[in-house]
């Protein structure tokens, strides 16, 4: 029986070095045909399968142990509660696929399309998803604090509630994107694009914003404590009061909405606060694979 799943799924997944099953098998999941598009949960990889196709498998709960799947297509496929520990997807395609409540430690998504897809509630803390496709992405109650999104094309896509302190979103294109009731302290958005996103309730204390551009963005009930406005222009900006601007750093390059003040920096600015953003994870050592099954 054993020797019979072992051969549907190295057609289904065809790696390059290491796959190991790490939970016992069910008889509904050893008996799976290639059909299914399923494979056994917990199944544990490592080694790699570069530009591999997975494209609508159903990956509940599997585990990537310093894997790499660069370039690999996994459009639409269920990887719901996965583990993605030192994984390598750069490139690859995870559009449409649902991602949720999986956790992403050491891993790189740069560069990938996931667009369409769902991240909610999932641990990315340190993650690289530098210049990846997030746009219309579901990215709600995300905690990815020191994550990498530069460069990131995230239009239309949603970070309600998300812990992003220390984030980098430098010249992310973030156009139409929520960042509502989202931790943003610290957070990196030089001199990227911004125009019509939400910044409602959002807390921002000490974050950069310096160069970037916001016409349209809602900043009602936001929190800019000793955030840093140098060079950024807010003149089309909406809901911005002058008790939030008089809590910011701004100077005489901020431009401002008609009637509204730059005072300068109070509370010495956000290099002088002691703050400084989370260091990422350190990426796990992959776990050794378990002995093979015995026919």
């Amino acid at each position: 029986m054993f020797g019979s799943f072992r051969t549907a799924l190295s057609r289904i997944v065809p790696l390059a070095a290491s796959l190991a099953v790490v939970a016992a098998f069910a008889p509904s999941a050893a008996s799976a045909m290639i059909g299914d598009k399923e494979v056994a949960r917990l199944v544990s990889f490592g080694g790699a399968c570069a530009k591999c196709e997975l494209s609508g498998r159903k990956l509940t709960g599997a585990q990537f142990n310093g894997a790499n799947f660069a370039g690999a297509a996994l459009v639409g496929s269920d990887l719901r509660e996965a583990r993605f520990y030192g994984a390598n997807f750069s490139g690859a395609d995870l559009s449409r696929a649902d991602l949720s409540d999986s956790q992403m430690i050491g891993a790189n998504f740069g560069s990938a399309n996931l667009s369409d897809a769902k991240l909610r509630d999932v641990e990315a803390k340190g993650v690289s998803f530098s210049s990846a496709n997030l746009s219309n992405a579901d990215l709600r109650d995300l905690r990815a604090q020191g994550a990498n999104f530069g460069r990131a094309s995230m239009g239309g896509a949603q970070l309600n509630d998300g812990e992003l302190t220390g984030a980098n979103f430098s010249k992310t294109d973030a156009r139409g994107v929520s960042f509502r009731d989202a931790s943003m302290q610290g957070a990196v958005l030089a001199h990227g694009r911004f125009e019509r996103a939400s910044f409602r309730d959002t807390n921002l204390d000490s974050a950069v914003l310096s160069g970037a551009m916001f016409a349209g963005a809602d900043f009602r009930d936001a929190s800019l404590r000793r955030a840093m406005l140098y060079g950024v222009d807010l003149s089309k900006a909406r809901n911005l009061d002058q008790d939030q601007l008089d809590e910011a750093c701004t100077d005489a390059s901020t431009k401002l909405p008609p009637g509204l003040v730059a005072r300068g920096c109070h509370g010495g600015g956000a290099r002088l606060t002691g703050w400084r953003p989370p260091t990422p994870p350190r990426m796990p050592r992959p776990p050794a694979p378990p002995a093979e099954p015995r026919d």
